[in-house]
């Protein structure tokens, strides 16, 4: 046999060995998606009716990003009771080949596009603060909406490769969610690190960077001056976004990509199973908490826009003390977002 073939066994019984696995990762992720699918479907559904409302003649920047943002995690939670559904079955696809390369295809575009979209609004954040003519000229809502799109046109374009991956066979059922042959693997693992760079790292140090020099500015009274509490309170609050944006990043984000390539390594270089495998449940638990970003974005929204917080109590009023709804559709509208 020669050495493709070697490799291919090698990484068959890899497969065989974390495939006995299975009812963890099944386990795992259903739980995972029933807590995140209701929340993140709801809040972000939500979110975007009260940013619709809102926007108005003076919508701002941020809410256009935070707008595509809520778009990105409305649209990945409404994969979730497929991907519920395959794995309440035990891993068995009952649906089409094309709602499996989708599901794919839709997870990886719902990550990058949430990294990008938050990076870009702490620069923007971090641009009010820093440069703030530059700020009104450059960060109108129209440009805004452009850059957006552009993100979703990259990202689009670089998740296609995963449309490709759809349903296999395995022990007698459609499977989903799984590479196809071992040769995947190598190009999942080329992939990884296109993500890696593009997708996390450099987003992720340019928000360290603006979170830096936000502190600093703050710190050392180097923000322009004028505006009195009001302008420290609008400065307060772009670094407590920046830093929820840190945090996010930290807890959602950086575990996978790093179990992430860990994991595609052990394949890829026939580590031994006992260590796949316990990359194999790490990759698990962090693309839980990678999900649940979808979550998190609505506190985003709620923390950093306050009017947002203002449309949320006008809905509430309206709700409990039966208000007339053309009154509340004019209030929201009247609304700007800070």
């Amino acid at each position: 046999m020669n050495d493709d073939g070697n490799a291919s066994v090698a990484v068959e019984s890899l497969m065989a060995c974390f495939h006995d696995d299975d009812a963890f990762k099944y386990r795992a992720y259903t739980f995972t998606y029933l807590l995140v699918f209701p929340v993140a479907f709801l809040c972000n559904i939500g979110a975007l009716a009260v940013f619709f409302l809102q926007g108005g003649r003076r919508s701002s920047a941020s809410s256009v990003v935070m707008m595509n943002l809520a778009l990105s995690d409305g649209s990945f939670s409404l994969t979730l009771p497929l991907r519920l559904a395959y794995y309440i079955g035990g891993g068995e696809w009952i649906f089409s080949d094309w709602l499996c390369r989708l599901c794919v295809f839709g997870f990886y575009l719902n990550l990058y596009t949430s990294i990008l979209f938050l990076t870009l609004l702490s620069m923007l954040r971090w641009l009010a603060v820093a440069r703030p003519l530059r700020h009104r000229t450059l960060a109108t809502p129209t440009r805004t909406l452009l850059v957006c799109l552009g993100v979703w046109m990259l990202v689009g374009v670089s998740s296609a490769p995963f449309l490709s991956n759809g349903m296999t066979h395995r022990k007698g059922a459609l499977r989903c969610f799984e590479p196809s042959t071992p040769s995947s693997w190598s190009r999942l693992l080329i992939l990884n690190y296109v993500g890696l760079v593009v997708g996390f790292l450099l987003p992720f140090l340019t928000i360290i960077s603006c979170y830096s020099d936000l502190v600093r500015r703050l710190m050392f009274g180097s923000a322009p001056r004028g505006g009195g509490s009001s302008s420290r309170r609008r400065r307060l609050r772009s670094v407590h976004l920046v830093a929820m944006v840190t945090a996010t990043f930290l807890v959602c984000f950086l575990p996978y990509h790093a179990v992430r390539s860990l994991h595609l390594h052990a394949v890829c270089g026939r580590w031994s199973c006992g260590v796949t495998l316990r990359l194999q449940r790490a990759t698990v638990v962090t693309l839980c908490l990678a999900a649940s970003n979808s979550v998190a974005n609505p506190l985003l929204y709620y923390y950093a826009t306050r009017t947002f917080r203002d449309s949320m109590r006008d809905a509430s009023l309206l709700a409990t003390r039966g208000g007339s709804f053309r009154t509340g559709l004019a209030r929201l509208t009247r609304r700007n977002t800070a």
